[in-house]
């Protein structure tokens, strides 16, 4: 399954940013991954904000340049990936939401080595509607946070009208749909309006679930969201920006921090995500979007561990992603969906943490990963002090 990329061709025309993480030139696309053939079988879980680009990268990587491995990726939420990583069932968990200090301790002792995360796409939180004929309408923070509050309840409500004096608003009831589970595209849309409405912060606060208000509607993941939007007159909801594209659902313009109404686009997306501030930790939230940049942006991460794989998952894990990250047709694949690469500056970050996964093996006692754990802690008595002097070369 292809996940729709017939529909979303004509995007693969924009610009993208093609990531290098090598010293670019000809030798992109096959000098980033290994040139012998992998046979490993990798187990993933966590966000479905990313899914239809996961699901679109493993099956071009497993049937066109690595079909001796296998990847099953499961679009559980963030929250179910969180917890299927830190108890070690699945070979990498995926998130919208970056693990704190915390948990990284916590999945660290657990597992008994340094457990890693890195982000591997950005993408947009858009805003979708039921109605076709309110296509563009414009919000703002204040807006959204008064549909979600439910002090807001009528299309034509005095604070819509204002930013939509050109649009014929209808009165239909406003339905806004939340995610009931706990969700990485959550955490970003609350923390946007966390951090952009006070009273939205001092009321609901932000993070993967929250204590919503009566007469709102729950659906499952992106795609039940999507489908509250579409079986409800007066829709209103928060979804990943390909999930829309894929619906072909009406979609509002949010005002960003310059006052500009932005429409969700990959090119608007890739504005956003230029003007984040990465820290060397990986963990940070795009805020205060001006420019072009549509300002409900977010970032999915990867997590790992520097330990307890067997080889053959661990080659699997670090090849598999070095190309999502690097491959010339793995980001025109990131494009036609709606999602935007990472730059070249922070690809090379990315790939140099990537390649420490397993990189401590044989060094703690953790784990029973489904990568095989117990096999891969003591293969060839290779040791700590190696891996440690060599620091991720695998």
């Amino acid at each position: 399954m292809r996940n729709g990329r017939s529909k979303l061709a004509a995007l693969a025309a924009i610009p993208l940013l093609a990531a290098a993480c090598s010293n670019g030139g000809d030798e992109t696309d096959d000098a980033n991954t290994s040139a012998e053939t992998l046979t490993g079988s990798l187990t993933g879980a966590g966000a479905s904000f990313p899914d239809p680009l996961f699901q679109d990268w493993i099956y071009t990587y497993t049937n066109d340049v690595q079909p001796e491995t296998s990847i099953n990726y499961q679009s559980v939420g963030s929250g179910a990936g969180i917890e299927q990583f830190m108890e070690e069932t699945v070979d990498f968990g995926s998130s919208e939401e970056f693990l704190d200090d915390d948990a990284l301790q916590e999945a660290s002792d657990s597992r008994g080595c340094e457990a890693l995360q890195f982000p591997v796409t950005f993408g947009s939180v858009v805003i979708a509607m039921n109605n076709p004929e309110l296509d563009g309408l414009v919000l703002d923070p204040e807006v959204l946070a008064g549909i979600y509050s439910r002090e807001i309840t009528t299309f034509d409500d005095p604070a819509i009208a204002e930013l939509n004096p050109d649009m014929d608003l209808p009165s239909d009831e406003i339905v806004p749909v939340h995610r009931s589970d706990s969700s990485g595209t959550t955490a970003v849309f609350t923390h946007y309006l966390a951090h952009e409405v006070e009273s939205w912060d001092e009321e609901f606060g932000e993070g993967k679930e929250l204590d919503w208000p009566s007469g709102l509607v729950g659906g499952q993941q992106n795609d039940g969201v999507a489908q509250g939007i579409t079986q409800n007159p007066g829709g209103l909801g928060y979804v990943n920006q390909s999930f829309a594209q894929e619906s072909d659902m009406a979609l509002a313009h949010v005002v960003n921090a310059d006052g500009e109404p932005i429409e969700p686009t990959t090119e608007s997306t890739v504005a956003a995500s230029e003007e984040a501030e990465v820290p060397d930790n990986f963990q940070f939230h795009i805020d205060d979007i001006g420019g072009e940049g549509y300002p409900i942006a977010g970032t999915n991460w990867i997590f790992t561990y520097t330990c307890g794989y067997d080889q053959e998952t661990a080659d699997a894990l670090v090849d598999f992603w070095t190309w999502a990250l690097t491959d010339e047709s793995a980001q025109e694949i990131s494009g036609e969906l709606g999602y935007a690469p990472l730059g070249d500056e922070l690809t090379e970050r990315v790939v140099a943490e990537l390649e420490r996964t397993n990189s401590e093996n044989g060094a703690g006692e953790g784990g029973d990963s489904e990568g095989g754990a117990e096999d891969g802690a003591g293969s060839e008595d290779e040791g700590s002090e190696d891996a440690d002097a060599e620091n991720g070369d695998q």
